[in-house]
């Protein structure tokens, strides 16, 4: 029995420095989030960009629906990825003490708005990333306006051929 304490006491003596860094990191993976998040980026309510890819969907339905042969349609477009705007952001930083170990700092970032006004600056859109889309009109059966119906909407979302289904209203 002695001899099995001893050989813990020998292993916990070599990886005790590291029992104690493991146990501090799942410690932190474990620590409730609350962290703010720095980075000068906001990403739109989820309602808003529902709402601007129905708006996408209604005037692609308009605009197709004005082509020769397609006659009344439908448009349904799924998503990969949401877009986001990137804000322009104006952050200050004042600290106390010296340059090289400041004993204090604060940080204080705020986004640039026009004249002064509720709009926003934005530096960078990234736009929504689609999966496919769904066409449904009524001259759906013929050949020559699937192609037309297919190749404009590959153009309007980026999406290629295989991606797009263009099906006969009933």
């Amino acid at each position: 029995m002695k001899e099995k304490t001893e050989g813990v006491r020998k292993i916990w003596d070599r990886y005790k420095y590291a029992a104690l860094v493991v146990l501090i990191g799942a410690g932190l993976l474990l620590w409730p989030g609350g962290g703010v998040d720095l980075r000068p980026s906001s990403k739109e309510p989820k309602g808003q960009e529902e709402t601007e890819i129905r708006d996408l969907q209604k005037e692609m339905a308009e605009i197709l629906g004005s082509m020769s042969g397609v006659g009344q349609v439908q448009v349904m477009l799924t998503v990969d990825s949401d877009g986001e705007r990137q804000l322009a952001q104006d952050t200050q930083l004042s600290y106390s003490g010296s340059t090289a170990a400041p004993e204090d700092y604060n940080r204080r970032t705020e986004t640039v708005l026009v004249d002064g006004g509720s709009d926003a600056v934005t530096v960078r859109t990234t736009y929504p990333t689609y999966r496919g889309a769904l066409i449904v009109c009524e001259g759906g059966d013929r050949a020559e306006v699937r192609l037309a119906v297919t190749e404009a909407v590959a153009a309007l979302t980026g999406l290629s051929a295989d991606r797009i289904t263009v099906a006969k209203w009933q």
